[in-house]
């Protein structure tokens, strides 16, 4: 499974890479996780607001933080 996190390395794109890693670890699944800090890239995804998570593609959380359960619904 791939993860991105978009986010420019403030607190709140720090907290959601640290719940992404969490979640990640609580339900034990191989995932690769990129974070994605380059504003061009950033806005090629079409991302408007950070900080934001990708799973396989599809942008499922924008503009907020997401909590750890939250991410565990998105990857099971």
């Amino acid at each position: 499974m791939k993860l991105r996190i978009y986010g420019v390395g403030c607190a709140n794109c720090e907290i959601l890479e640290k719940n992404t890693k969490e979640a990640v670890k609580e339900l034990g699944i191989e995932a690769e996780i990129e974070k994605i800090d380059d504003i061009d890239a950033i806005l090629e995804s079409g991302i408007t607001a950070l900080p934001a998570l990708a799973i396989e593609g599809e942008i499922k959380v924008m503009g907020r933080i997401a909590s750890k359960e939250e991410i565990k619904n998105l990857l099971s």
